[in-house]
């Protein structure tokens, strides 16, 4: 085989990155790479660190908005504990499950089971296909019975699951005498409500703790991107650009993985218009392109008409004078809207839940307002992003593909009799 080193189709060296696996969103970097996350990381450890003792840890469910470090943490917190486990001659096994990917429980089981093998001599043969949830249960116990003292289960995007009776088999394993190693699981979610969705006799087995992460500010974000500055060759960023990529992350979201986004894609940018430095023009046009993928990632799970009702707030900010709308505004839009995609539109109600949901994951912000004895109290909503990085992240799901482009939505005139005229068929 030809040396690909010496094929001039190919670059011998990266003009742009140095270390891109730093921009790499799975990434878990060394410990003094970590900004801004000690109490965070402290509160972990306390939770599951009674396993590297010999002790059975607790449970625990971590909530907060995308890019706060949930999973960062559980993942640094998890390995450290192991590490500390082996030191005292416990061994600690650390499993982490992108439920987000193995939503089902079959799945998630298969990936634990599979796992585990790699992680040890298991001998027995464990089939990716053709068999039921409990045989890669019993895979998992009994991995767990001959090589293992305890291990921390990962659970990321938990709400993701088809259902939480993992949950119940995992806190219930030592009890049920399946095996006498010590599981800790901890939960990761967007959806500080996911508790309510349990079922009562999961919710009590399970008997977690909650953790709640805060989004970073400016300072913070700011050192996290210093902290990566060395995934770019020496000299490629140019003066400004990590404050400004901080600045956009932080203005309406600090999301830490937002952030690293936009400097990466800043970086690719730069690397395929042939530029020798990253410059703030890089960074802009990166901040829209990690923008788009930030609302269609965070709406990935979402019903159809909850992407529906962001399309609905977004094409009436587009076509109207304001910034903010009315939830029976939206919902007047919505019906119309759902006429377009031939889809049954839910109740008012029910798109507020959606509107409500949206909120939590901050899509969009929500604001009681008092309309005067006449009119009562009543909920405004704005969009925290782009109307037309909604539109262009929603039309992204496929069955939403006959929405109308942004293009459409957009009129150059002003005043919004005329650009309601134009859209017509939304009203």
């Amino acid at each position: 085989m030809a040396d690909q080193a010496g094929d001039p189709l190919f670059q011998s060296h990266d003009p742009i990155f140095n270390r891109k696996e730093l921009l790499h969103v799975g990434h878990v970097p060394d410990e003094d790479r970590i900004v801004g996350r000690d109490d965070e990381i402290q509160s972990v450890a306390a939770e599951v660190g009674a396993i590297t003792r010999g002790d059975p840890p607790n449970n625990v469910m971590i909530y907060g908005k995308t890019g706060t470090g949930k999973s960062l943490i559980s993942r640094h917190v998890a390995t450290r504990a192991q590490d500390a486990a082996r030191s005292n001659e416990i061994d600690c096994g650390v499993l982490y499950v992108d439920c987000s990917e193995a939503n089902t429980e079959t799945r998630a089981t298969r990936q634990m089971a599979l796992s585990l093998k790699d992680q040890t001599g298991y001998d027995d043969n464990i089939p990716v296909r053709g068999v039921g949830t409990m045989e890669y249960y019993q895979h998992i116990w009994n991995i767990l019975e001959g090589f293992f003292d305890a291990t921390i289960v990962i659970l990321d995007e938990i709400d993701k699951l088809d259902n939480s009776n993992i949950l119940m088999q995992l806190s219930r394993a030592r009890e049920a005498q399946k095996t006498d190693a010590y599981i800790g699981v901890i939960g990761i979610s967007n959806k500080v409500k996911y508790r309510e969705t349990l079922d009562e006799r999961i919710d009590s087995s399970f008997g977690h703790r909650e953790l709640f992460f805060h989004p970073y500010d400016a300072s913070q974000l700011r050192e996290i991107m210093r902290n990566r500055e060395d995934a770019f060759q020496p000299g490629v960023l140019e003066d400004g650009t990590i404050e400004l990529c901080a600045a956009l992350a932080a203005k309406k979201h600090g999301d830490a993985r937002k952030a690293i986004e936009i400097l990466k894609e800043a970086g690719e940018l730069a690397r395929r218009t042939g530029s020798e430095n990253v410059s703030e023009s890089h960074i802009q046009q990166a901040q829209e392109v990690a923008e788009i993928n930030r609302i269609e990632e965070l709406t990935s799970g979402a019903t159809v008409h909850a992407k529906l009702a962001l399309y609905a707030l977004a094409s009436r900010i587009i076509t109207g004078d304001r910034e903010t709308y009315k939830t029976r505004e939206i919902y007047e839009r919505y019906v119309s809207i759902c006429e377009l995609v031939a889809t049954d539109p839910i109740t008012e109600n029910g798109l507020y839940r959606q509107l409500k949901e949206q909120a939590f994951l901050g899509v969009i912000e929500s604001e009681k307002t008092g309309g005067g004895r006449s009119q009562g109290s009543y909920l405004l909503h704005r969009l925290v992003t782009d109307p037309k990085h909604i539109v262009k992240a929603v039309r992204r799901d496929a069955s939403l593909e006959e929405l109308p482009e942004y293009d459409r939505l957009a009129e150059s005139g002003d005043g919004a009799r005329n650009r309601d005229a134009d859209l017509s068929s939304f009203s």
